[in-house]
C-alpha cells in the first residue's frame, strides 16, 4: 500500500504551480501536507487522486498508473476535497446511500449507519445537508470518503469548520484510520499536525522544501529556544551579551526566551550569570523549534 510520486509538475499558462516534486508514502503512514496559500497543496491531492492530469510526471497508488488507469486509482482512494462539494437538497442517508451505490459497497445499510456513527453525525443525521452546520458538512465530507473503506485517505483540510471538540473528535477519527490506511491530509492548524503526524511534507512555491520525520525537522532546525525565568528582573542587555544568543524575546518582567544554536552552551552561561550577580533562576529549559517556527523559517514567512 503505497503513492508514489515522481517528477510531479504541473503548469498553468507561465506559471508553475507544481515544480517537479518527488515523494513515497507507506501503509501506515500519516503524513502532514504543508504549505502556505498558492504553494501547490491542492493542485498534487488533486492529481493524486485524479481528478487534475499532471503536465509532465508519474503517480502511482497501491501500484496503479493514475493517467494510465484513473477508474482503478479512485477505486482506492477517499477524498475529501478542500472545497467538499455536496448536494445540499438530499438529507445526510440519503447522500450517504447514494455515494454508496456510486462505490457498489455491499450491505450499504449497514456502512451508512457505521461511518455516520464513526464520523458523529448521529445527531445531524435525519437533517438535509444543506441545513448542517460548516463543521457537519465536513463530517458529511468525511463520512463520504470513508463509505467503501479506501486503502488511502486524501483529506484536504478535514478539520475546516469544527470547533475545538469537533477537531479533537475527528483527530481520533484519522488516528485511528491511520492504523490500517494511507493518510495524507494538509491542514493550516499546525498544532493538529503536531498532534496526529510523525512525517511532514512541506511545499513553498511548488517546491517541497522538506520531507522528514517531525521531530527531525525540529532538531535540525538551525535555531533551538532556551526559556529562562528570574525571581528578580533584568535588563535585556544582560542576556544579550552572551555567546551564541542571536535574539532575546521578553514574555514579562521574569520570564525570557533566547534564540541560539548552542543551546547547552547558554544554559551554562545562564548559570554563570546568576552566580556572579546573585540572581536566582526559578525555571530554565530548551526545546527545539515548533512546528510553527520551522515551517516560518522553511517558507520564507514575514
Amino acid at each position: 500500500m503505497s503513492i508514489t510520486v515522481r517528477n510531479l509538475t504541473k503548469i498553468y499558462g507561465e506559471q508553475k504551480a507544481v515544480n517537479d516534486i518527488s515523494f513515497t508514502i507507506e501503509q501506515g503512514e500519516i503524513v502532514g501536507f504543508l504549505g502556505p496559500n498558492g504553494a501547490g497543496k491542492s493542485t498534487t491531492m488533486k492529481m493524486i487522486t485524479g481528478y487534475l492530469e499532471p503536465s509532465t510526471g508519474d503517480i502511482t497508488v497501491n501500484g496503479v498508473d493514475v493517467k494510465k488507469n484513473p477508474f482503478d486509482a479512485k477505486k482506492k482512494i477517499g477524498y475529501l476535497p478542500e472545497s467538499n462539494a455536496l448536494y445540499y437538497d438530499m438529507y445526510v442517508r440519503e447522500y450517504l446511500t447514494f455515494i454508496a451505490e456510486v462505490h457498489r459497497v455491499k450491505n450499504k445499510k449497514q456502512k451508512v449507519e457505521d461511518v455516520i456513527r464513526l464520523t458523529g453525525l448521529t445527531p445531524e443525521s435525519t437533517k438535509r445537508v444543506g441545513q448542517l452546520s460548516k463543521g457537519y458538512k465536513q463530517r458529511v465530507g468525511l463520512a463520504a470518503a470513508l463509505l467503501h473503506d479506501p486503502e488511502v485517505l486524501i483529506l484536504d483540510e478535514p478539520t475546516s469548520g469544527l470547533d475545538p471538540n469537533q477537531i479533537i473528535e475527528i483527530r481520533n477519527v484519522i488516528k485511528e484510520q491511520g492504523r490500517n490506511k494511507l493518510v495524507l491530509f494538509s491542514s493550516h492548524i499546525l498544532q493538529e499536525v503536531e498532534a496526529i503526524c510523525d512525517r511532514v511534507i512541506i511545499i513553498n512555491k511548488g517546491k517541497i522544501v522538506a520531507d522528514d520525520k517531525l521531530s527531525k525537522l525540529q532538531q535540525s532546525a538551525s535555531v533551538n529556544i532556551v526559556r529562562v525565568g528570574f525571581k528578580e528582573a533584568l535588563e535585556a542587555e544582560w542576556l544579550k551579551r552572551l555567546n551564541a544568543v542571536k535574539s532575546v524575546n521578553k514574555i514579562d518582567t521574569y520570564n525570557w526566551t533566547l534564540e541560539t544554536d548552542e543551546p547547552e552552551s547558554v544554559r551554562k552561561q545562564l548559570l554563570e550569570l546568576s552566580l556572579q550577580h546573585n540572581l536566582n533562576i526559578v525555571s530554565l529549559q530548551s526545546e527545539n523549534q515548533s512546528l510553527e517556527e520551522v515551517f516560518r523559517s522553511l517558507t520564507n514567512a514575514d
